[in-house]
């Protein structure tokens, strides 16, 4: 199987054919938690489903529903760049998602904040606050895992934040505040979009980006994970509990009580908070 896999060619979601690398699964399961006996045992079973021009996400699934059979914790990690996408379609939830990131690490913070510019007014996703600094996000959300944030956005962000810090360089308190703009997606960044980012002095985040400080390094360090991770939820349910501000699975976890309007049968409930209960 070693010599036909490295034969093998799989099927972006792009379209384009690649070779197909048997480690890139493994250090993904790898990532995820899961152990060396279930990273084999996935392994075994992707491997016999294998053919020529086989589309990545079908490998994902084999992969995906093999682990969740072996551990609910792996599972839920494995899915997570996956649910990142599901926290749409307005991008509101996971503004509020990144929020609850920077609350973990003792920033003081809002959502959805309108602020002065020395020209305009502008709508910024989060304000955090901790200390003498201070950081303002916008979030870039997409639905698809292939869409990347160009340098176009970048620039608009860009100068959006230009505006606002202006005008806080006119304030008092400008002399003793640590302003850091910052433009945050779930997917990820053209190189333009990086190097204008390092250039001009705006932080940037994305799914695999920075390396050391990415998005999903960051929430893999604060224990925080989105509700759209938890298989045993329908879509319409998930969004009941979105449309509510319910976006984290420790929310579920602390209160079980925010599941009463979905009115689940006892088994099924239980079934969801073991999930919860693996991942929190």
């Amino acid at each position: 199987m070693t010599e036909l896999n490295s034969t093998l060619r799989v099927r972006k979601n792009n379209g384009e054919l690649v070779s197909f690398d048997m480690n890139k699964l493994n250090k993904a399961l790898k990532r995820s938690g899961a152990s060396e006996q279930h990273i084999k045992m996935v392994g075994l079973r992707v491997s016999k489903e294998l053919y020529d021009g086989i589309p990545t996400k079908k490998i994902y699934k084999l992969a995906y529903s093999t682990l969740r059979k072996l551990s609910d914790h792996s599972a839920g990690r494995y899915r997570l760049k996956k649910a990142l996408l599901k926290l749409g379609p307005s991008g509101y939830p996971f503004e509020h998602f990144v929020a609850k990131l920077f609350e973990t690490e003792g920033y003081s913070v809002k959502t959805g904040q309108i602020i002065q510019g020395k020209c305009v007014k502008h709508e910024v996703d989060v304000v955090a606050e901790k200390d003498n600094k201070l950081i303002m996000v916008e979030c870039k959300f997409h639905r698809s895992e292939g869409t990347k944030s160009d340098v176009k956005i970048s620039l608009y962000v860009r100068s959006r934040f230009t505006d606002i810090e202006q005008t806080l360089m006119e304030a008092e308190a400008r002399k003793t505040i640590n302003f850091q703009p910052m433009l945050i997606t779930n997917t990820r960044f053209t190189l333009d979009a990086i190097q204008f980012g390092k250039c001009s002095g705006m932080q940037l985040v994305s799914w695999d980006y920075p390396q050391g400080h990415s998005l999903k390094e960051w929430i893999d360090k604060a224990g925080l994970f989105p509700i759209t991770v938890l298989k045993s939820l329908t879509q319409k349910e998930t969004e009941n509990l979105l449309n509510k501000g319910i976006v984290l699975c420790r929310q579920i976890a602390a209160n079980q009580e925010t599941l009463s309007d979905l009115r689940m049968p006892k088994a099924r409930l239980k079934k969801l908070m073991n999930e919860v209960n693996a991942l929190v």
